[in-house]
């Protein structure tokens, strides 16, 4: 790993970490700390996300015109501003502006980060570069979370200043940190733009087969994951299978625990095969955990053995997520051309934003009210992302879907390359 892909690693735990010291703790924070109401506090949630939803679509066009890095900054600048103003507002106003500025500004160092990460590294060391900044993100999250539940007082406002100060000093050491990386150039700032970037970037998008069913897969990824963890799950969890909400806690720290353990362990079986049947697995241990949360809520077992069974469920998803994270983001990257890398990323985390924008909306009702038909759905939902990634790799050439092959090939034609041309060389 060169020295630039170590420092854009480093920001992006950094960041993750600042992140893991308020995330918790924003319903709290604006409901009873501020005490401004349960229905402002589901606003200020709303906006986080809407934010996202409006600032992504423009993102990807300037990270390919202007180049990672100045828009990196400019959103870490916007982020660090909304979680200071967080942490100082007092009215609704206040709190509602800055979750815009903070959920604008996190929403689109995301492609950035990721576009900074593909122009750093080849597609055979794409793979672990992806799986190592989710490693550092989640490890970031996690320790951010835990340092911050110690630091947190509902009883003393101040306490939550500290924790949104922090989040906004670690932003703008993202943006330190960034400034000291040297990029290498990219063909899409070097020779003429081809016209995609003038222009026919959606149409260009959506005509590529391959990335529609890949955004596709996507939307069913987050949806079915993600987009239950707080909201569903957890509803069906206390309603349906007794869990007291402190389990959740330990369910949320296997998912993450398991996800730190196995990352580089799974990275060694994902990178030795196809893409598309990696993620056609996850599909199928998923279905597997939601058959366990089926049990937990639906089954007469014991209380002991239905906790057992919720938290295994996340380990699973953690599993699937540790698959995942060296599979799904390294493919956009290999789909994308060369002048639309940002494009593609930034059209994908729209894709995710909007499953978990929907995914709580849907499944926070169902988890709580139709426990039957709430599992049935999402098993049906993990087997359809078995399906979509088998209909996906028809889609791919070889080398998109295995990189290892094309390190094989230069491998083996290395090897028998003459001595004369080899010398020359």
């Amino acid at each position: 790993m060169g020295a630039a892909m170590r420092r854009i690693q480093a920001g992006s735990a950094l960041s993750a970490f600042g992140l893991g010291f308020t995330v918790p703790y924003l319903y709290v924070y604006v409901a009873q700390v501020r005490d401004l109401g349960a229905t402002t506090a589901g606003i200020v949630l709303a906006v986080f996300a809407m934010a996202a939803l409006v600032v992504l679509p423009f993102s990807g066009r300037a990270i390919d015109r202007r180049g990672p890095v100045p828009v990196l900054l400019v959103a870490a600048v916007l982020a660090s501003l909304g979680s200071l103003g967080m942490g100082l507002s007092g009215s609704v106003a206040a709190v509602v502006g800055s979750a815009a500025l903070l959920g604008a500004g996190t929403a689109v160092m995301q492609p950035a980060l990721a576009t900074m990460i593909v122009w750093c590294s080849d597609p055979a060391g794409r793979t672990r570069s992806f799986a190592t900044q989710f490693f550092l993100q989640n490890l970031g999250l996690g320790v951010g979370g835990l340092i911050g539940g110690q630091l947190v007082d509902e009883s003393r406002p101040g306490s939550f200043l500290l924790l949104f100060s922090i989040e906004a000093a670690m932003f703008l050491v993202l943006a330190g940190i960034v400034l000291t990386v040297r990029m290498p150039g990219s063909p899409a700032l070097q020779a003429d733009r081809p016209s995609a970037s003038k222009g026919g970037g959606v149409q260009a998008l959506l005509g590529h087969k391959a990335m529609v069913q890949l955004c596709v897969l996507g939307f069913v990824l987050f949806f079915a994951c993600y987009g239950q963890f707080e909201s569903g799950l957890a509803a069906y969890g206390t309603e349906a299978a007794g869990i007291e909400p402190s389990t959740l806690g330990m369910a949320l720290a296997a998912n993450t625990a398991v996800i730190v353990v196995a990352q580089f362990v799974v990275l060694r079986f994902v990178e030795r095969r196809r893409r598309t049947r990696v993620i056609a697995a996850v599909g199928l241990i998923w279905a597997v955990a939601w058959v366990i949360a089926g049990y937990a809520g639906l089954g007469h077992g014991s209380q002991t053995m239905a906790t057992a069974a919720f938290i295994s469920t996340y380990a699973l998803f953690g599993l699937g997520e540790a698959m995942l994270s060296p599979t799904v983001a390294p493919l956009v990257a290999d789909l994308a051309p060369e002048s639309m890398v940002g494009q593609y990323n930034s059209a994908f985390a729209l894709v995710k934003q909007l499953a978990l924008a929907v995914g709580p909306a849907v499944g926070g009702p169902m988890g709580a009210a139709l426990h039957g038909p709430y599992i049935v759905t999402f098993v049906l939902f993990s087997l359809g992302i078995t399906f979509l990634a088998v209909r996906l790799g028809k889609q791919l050439t070889p080398v998109q879907n295995q990189p290892s092959l094309a390190a094989k090939t230069s491998r083996i034609v290395a090897r028998h390359r003459p001595e004369k041309e080899t010398a020359a060389a």
